[in-house]
């Protein structure tokens, strides 16, 4: 990262709070996203970015930004926007909408990453030769995954791979949901701001998400246990129109390049300890049970759902992607 770069991501921090005046730069960009500005990943994460963009290029771009619940933030359509360019920057779930970034969610298998910092990084190293596919029309800004997730039930405790028979859990992902059904559970399919309703009327008997959902959905008023079981990955990606990118002159196509790659890739980690800490204290003021899995623990739960591991990666390699190879290198990276 150059020198530049860094002065304008410290003066980006504090701007963090405003928008970009209209009018007032050569280069309008959009960028969309489905979060909540209250979410860690618009504050802390794409708001600074973009402001810190905007200062790197002298005042040359300004940079507006559609959260989710604008017009432009429906995260089912922000994949498709990006790529037609009627957004020219966007940051998306890699499982919404399904059957697409197939090689990227292969990281999303149960218990492979140990935390969003190692499977951040190891996305961004694995990008050129495995996941590039993924990505056609795109100049790839970040890929990214958050900590590993736990289970958080209502009043049932979770301590062993058995205690998952016949809960009714709101699943994360393709792979969460294979999980639940290989452990003897339901997987139901919920956004995240319908979990709590749930919970508190019965018809869920718990969720599998990370720690700072606890807080940020207010989840710990109705989910009692907490089973830290590290137990999967949800992928994310951040990318602009890639016409867009080779439009801009090049200092501040280097502008782009600075603030986005491995040295974005490597801010996962903290942040993501940053908003989960939030939610597993809040967990803790409430008293709530909290078990945590060992790594030997772990172990014995990516073992019992091996099948499940190997049919996924089975369907993928029917479909013509090399599922096993790109697995294999994801377990590599995870062992460093």
């Amino acid at each position: 990262m150059t020198r530049r770069t860094r002065m304008a991501l410290a003066a980006a921090l504090g701007l963090a709070g405003l928008t970009a005046p209209a009018g007032a730069a050569e280069i309008e960009l959009k960028l969309a996203h489905f979060l909540p500005t209250a979410n860690g990943m618009h504050h802390t994460f794409m708001e600074p970015w973009a402001r810190a963009l905007e200062e790197c290029s002298g005042g040359k771009v300004a940079v507006e930004i559609f959260p989710g619940g604008t017009q432009l933030g429906n995260v089912a359509k922000l994949h498709d926007a990006v790529r037609r360019g009627v957004v020219d920057i966007a940051h998306g779930l890699s499982g919404l909408p399904g059957g697409r970034f197939e090689r990227t969610r292969i990281a999303e298998l149960p218990f492979l990453f140990s935390s969003a910092g190692e499977a951040s990084e190891a996305l961004w190293a694995l990008y050129p030769d495995y996941l590039a596919p993924d990505y056609e029309g795109l100049k790839v800004l970040a890929i990214h995954a958050h900590n590993p997730g736990q289970f958080h039930t209502t009043t049932a405790s979770v301590t062993r791979p058995e205690d998952l028979r016949g809960l009714r859990l709101r699943f994360p992902t393709a792979a969460g949901r294979a999980m639940i059904e290989a452990l003897g559970g339901t997987p139901v399919g919920l956004p995240p701001g319908e979990v709590y309703e749930n919970a508190e009327k019965g018809v869920i008997d718990g969720a599998v998400f990370t720690w700072e959902t606890m807080a940020s959905f207010n989840l710990a008023e109705v989910m009692k246990h907490h089973l830290d079981a590290g137990a999967y990955v949800t992928t994310f990606w951040f990318a602009m129109n890639e016409d867009t990118y080779e439009s801009l002159p090049d200092d501040v196509k280097q502008c782009v390049d600075d603030l986005s790659g491995d040295a974005l890739a490597a801010k996962f980690g903290p942040w993501w300890d940053e908003w989960d800490a939030i939610g597993l204290e809040r967990v803790k003021a409430e008293g709530h049970e909290i078990v945590v899995l060992g790594e030997a623990d772990r172990a014995a739960w990516r073992d019992r759902l091996q099948p499940m591991i190997e049919a996924y990666l089975a369907e993928l390699e029917e479909k013509g992607i090399n599922a096993r190879e790109i697995y294999a290198a994801m377990q590599e990276r995870a062992g460093e």
